[in-house]
């Protein structure tokens, strides 16, 4: 089992940047793969980009591509989600989310994560 908490929302003006983190608890976080996803009110939770638990493969959404980059640092129990280029509609809830072996692909839905941390706000002002 593993507990997950983000940090590193905020607001920030079109353009501008965020990171994000994922700090893991629990054993063998190595062994889980991490998804971000982002809900934004009365809409799924749409995942946005994935790494493998190994972090050799990643997974990107069409809409972020080239602007978001995942990665991770197993001996600190974290991934990140590096965002530039901010634009107003990446506003949202953002969560990562995690499996333990689950293959990376975007298109994976939110119910087969087993693992959620508890989510935190990204605001871009126009």
């Amino acid at each position: 089992q593993v507990q997950l908490v983000e940090s590193g929302g905020g607001l920030v003006q079109a353009g501008g940047s965020l990171r994000l983190s994922c700090a893991a608890s629990g054993r063998s976080f190595s062994t889980y793969t991490v998804g971000w996803f982002r809900q934004v009110p009365g809409e799924e939770r749409d995942l946005v980009a994935v790494i493998s638990w190994s972090g050799d493969r990643t997974g990107y959404t069409d809409s972020v591509k080239g602007r978001f980059t995942i990665s991770r640092d197993n001996a600190k129990n974290t991934v990140y989600l590096q965002m530039n280029s901010l634009k107003s509609e990446d506003t949202a809830v953002y969560y990562c989310a995690a499996d333990r072996y689950r293959t990376p692909r975007i298109g994976l839905s939110g119910n087969e994560f087993p693992y959620w941390g508890q989510g935190t706000q990204v605001t871009v002002s126009s």
